[in-house]
């Protein structure tokens, strides 16, 4: 387990991530709890780990991922993402369906990590969550710290949502395949795609490098002649 926890700082143009810092937790008794804060929290019981057994055959406490507990069951999937494994952001194929660019409702919580060189999937009481690399250099540009119930998440922005969806899909030849990949493949709404910001999309785009997000500045390039 990836025991650092993702807190995101806001700039102007990005969030800046850190890992030393302390969970984020909801206010009350409704929490997220790790077994070091159980253990301190417990540690007068002559055996602080039944304790927490009994806490969870009673229901009080839901184990999450080995060493993290959730005391409020009721909690939603996306508040945890970002504690479960990071530092990271929910990304792709979830926050698309957030922003509305696709039909479908996604219920894999799907986040952006970076430097990790390894995907990961972790099936708990509150979903499954899947987490893979994009650039180190794009990790923290086009994310949105968002609060509920207490819980701090990150989310990507619907324009950096489509970039790192489209860096893990294999390279288009032209224009014409990339239009069949976002708009066929992908069933990304193509008014949904014309109403966002297509500076910003551009110029998260321009961040990748790669042959995809090239095809789509010249893409983006085309709609506006058009506009």
């Amino acid at each position: 387990m990836d025991t650092g926890v993702t807190i995101a700082r806001k700039t102007e143009k990005h969030l800046i991530f850190s890992r030393k810092c302390s969970i984020i937790v909801a206010g009350g008794d409704n929490m997220i709890n790790s077994t070091a804060m159980l253990l301190q929290k417990y540690h007068e019981y002559a055996n602080p780990a039944a304790k927490i057994a009994r806490l969870v055959k009673d229901g009080d406490l839901t184990p999450v991922i080995k060493g993290l507990y959730e005391t409020d069951r009721s909690t939603p999937g996306y508040c945890l993402a970002g504690i479960i494994y990071g530092p990271s952001y929910l990304s792709f194929e979830y926050a698309l369906s957030w922003h509305g660019l696709i039909p479908e409702s996604v219920y894999v919580y799907t986040s952006a990590t970076c430097g990790k060189k390894k995907k990961k999937q972790y099936s708990t009481p509150f979903g499954v969550y899947t987490y893979r690399d994009v650039p180190v250099e794009v990790f923290p540009y086009g994310t949105k710290l968002c609060e509920e119930n207490g819980y701090g998440f990150v989310i990507a922005t619907a324009e950096k949502a489509i970039c790192d969806t489209l860096y893990t899909c294999s390279p288009c030849a032209n224009k014409r395949e990339l239009r069949q990949l976002l708009f066929d493949d992908l069933r990304i709404d193509q008014t949904t795609f014309t109403s966002i910001d297509l500076n910003e999309l551009a110029e998260v785009a321009g961040l990748y490098h790669t042959s995809n997000h090239r095809l789509l500045i010249s893409l983006i390039k085309e709609i506006r002649r058009h506009e």
